[in-house]
């Protein structure tokens, strides 16, 4: 019963929404199939088929509200999730910043669903695991890794009318490559809504690759440089900006957009001209549910044009304490770029380092966005526009918000994802100047 037809699940939120006699009802249906394989050391360790379907439904007298979820759909369980909700909301205090559900809002639905991923089956994700292992075992490599594949639906509706259905796949692979003695390593993600777009072969190529380059690598010493940035390490820093684009975090003071006397920096140029962000749930490469999890329909928005803020996230309640719109939370994070490969920006280089990972970041200052990490699974020197030599890893603190403002030049959008149909991005590689690496890493 994981994953349900539109029909069926209506039925059931009819079914709900008849149930209840309090003020409101909010009702959602989630259903999860994930495939998964698991390998280290080049053999298999887990694989495995996991489902999961359950529904929320909340409930609101007046501004008090109760909620509840089960995994039960036949009549009585209904029911009684009905009644637990309604005697919640009883019991609960009053909420001082609770908002009406939304009236009946029609979706436009966004392309998140494609069969060949639904159809993804045990022997497909033996045989994507088998090329890492058998090139591996070839070579007197190790490896280990995981993938993961999805196929979701969610629908959403209340008792002012508003309903929404919608499936949705995703696929994403991880690999670490590593050298028998333990001193090169190569990584590799790959994110892909359509399993055509993914090859298990060039992840393992790539992987394999930064493994055996980067044995032997040098020291250098910390300091700032210019900086080549692959897609997944510039997204790792990125995703910590993104969270300062809420209005509320803004105008209280905690956010990297934030000005004295509660004003904000909407319009100011933070940014290099080249750096233009957006969302849009529609969008081909990364589409994403059109609605948020508030159930607000979900809108393109331009974040960032030009490198000057161009809009804030605001929720319901917020917006209407400040006389806005409220628009459905981003649900994918998309940033301009250009056709230039990663090793086009390194021939553009003549000196730099090129990160292909960045691990273990943490926040150090919320108002600046400052972080502190590690780069990992290949670090390399460059000179004259090409790699020189392997060199050992640094611990860094930098800034997204100064990394965007030094930017030399951006390379082409790839995919990063997570849960594709709720959250995911579309990040270039680029080259950045004045890089902040403050020590060496002995991790390799």
């Amino acid at each position: 019963m994981t994953i349900l037809t539109q029909d069926q699940t209506k039925k059931i939120c009819d079914r709900v929404l008849s149930l209840t006699k309090a003020d409101e009802c909010i009702v959602n249906i989630e259903g999860n199939r994930i495939g998964n394989i698991r390998f280290a050391r080049n053999a298999v360790s887990t694989a495995g088929l996991a489902d999961d379907t359950r529904i929320q439904i909340q409930v609101a007298y007046g501004n008090k509200q109760g909620t509840t979820t089960i995994n039960e759909f036949d009549d009585k369980s209904l029911e009684r999730a009905v009644r637990r909700a309604e005697d919640l909301a009883r019991l609960a205090p009053e909420n001082p910043e609770f908002m009406p559900a939304l009236g009946k809002t029609a979706f436009k639905p966004s392309d998140t669903y494609v069969q060949a991923t639904a159809d993804i089956d045990p022997e497909y994700r033996a045989q994507a695991a088998a090329y890492a292992i058998e090139a591996c075992r070839k070579k007197g490599l190790v490896s280990a890794g995981f993938l993961t594949d999805r196929t979701l639906f969610e629908t959403v509706a209340n008792s002012n009318g508003l309903f929404g259905h919608q499936s949705a796949t995703s696929l994403d692979f991880t690999l670490t490559i590593r050298t028998e003695d333990g001193r090169g390593s190569g990584w590799a993600k790959r994110s892909a809504r359509d399993v055509a777009r993914f090859d298990p072969r060039e992840a393992a190529e790539v992987a394999i690759e930064k493994a055996m380059r980067s044995v032997e690598a040098k020291a250098l010493e910390p300091g700032r440089y210019t900086v080549i940035m692959e897609p997944a390490a510039t997204s790792d820093l990125l995703v910590f900006m993104m969270n300062g684009f809420d209005a509320r975090n803004t105008d209280e003071g905690r956010s990297f957009l934030s000005k004295q006397g509660g004003k904000n920096r909407l319009g100011d140029k933070l940014f290099d001209s080249q750096v233009n962000i957006w969302t849009d749930p529609w969008d081909k490469e990364v589409p994403v549910l059109p609605w948020d999890d508030k159930m607000l329909p979900r809108e393109r928005v331009a974040l960032v044009k030009d490198g000057r803020i161009n809009a804030l996230d605001y929720s319901q309640f917020w917006a209407k304490k400040k006389g806005q719109r409220a628009i459905g939370t981003a649900g994918n994070i998309i940033m301009a770029g250009t056709n230039k490969t990663t090793e086009e920006l390194i021939a553009n280089t003549k000196k730099g380092v090129l990160v292909t990972r960045t691990w273990y970041i943490r926040m150090v200052d919320p108002q600046s966005v400052a972080l502190t990490g590690l780069t990992r699974d290949g670090t390399f020197y460059v000179e004259n526009g090409k790699i020189k030599h392997p060199i050992k890893n640094f611990r860094f603190n930098e800034s997204p918000i100064s990394m965007l403002n030094n930017i030399e030049e951006i390379g082409k959008p790839v995919v990063i994802g997570g849960d594709e149909a709720r959250y995911s991005m579309l990040i270039p590689a680029m080259k950045v100047r004045d890089f902040n690496f403050t020590s060496l890493s002995d991790a390799v």
